[in-house]
């Protein structure tokens, strides 16, 4: 019954997330809350400054991005929705967030308020979301986010 799991799930799901060439990669040493906050919230601070060369340093090779929208990205594919102005984050703001520390890994799961201008479109979008960071040689990388669209 499960064996064809993936004819059930897959065609809903419009843009591949197993991406080639992914799998298992090593963590580094155990990852603490404050590093993880840190990280986080330097992330804020790259995408609302639209500084490329912190995302690009920040973001892991294979990072998967699932947007509140079921949109799925890549790194390359949102850093260029970024680069392009197809995308803006203008305010990002975190609420409560609990930050769990497994080893070389940190999943931060809250929620936050996030003014976005999307193909001209302003939107104030309220999220709960899971924010996954590892951490590698060089440092903490963003590697998975998740987020579910509050109701208004």
């Amino acid at each position: 019954m499960w064996s064809d799991w993936k004819s059930l799930l897959l065609p809903q799901v419009n843009h591949p997330v197993v991406q080639p060439g992914s799998g298992p990669r090593e963590c580094g040493e155990a990852v603490s809350v404050d590093e993880a906050l840190a990280a986080e919230a330097a992330r804020y601070a790259a995408q609302m400054n639209n500084d490329f060369a912190a995302m690009e340093k920040l973001y892991g090779d294979d990072l998967v991005y699932v947007h509140s929208s079921t949109a799925i990205d890549t790194k390359a594919s949102f850093i260029e929705s970024m680069r392009s102005g197809a995308v803006r984050y203008r305010k990002m703001t975190l609420g409560d967030v609990t930050v769990r520390c497994f080893g070389g890994l940190a999943i931060l799961s809250g929620a936050g308020t996030f003014e976005v201008t999307a193909r001209g479109e302003d939107m104030t979008l309220s999220l709960l979301f899971h924010a996954i960071w590892a951490k590698r040689a060089g440092g903490l990388q963003f590697v998975s986010w998740q987020a579910t669209r509050l109701p208004a």
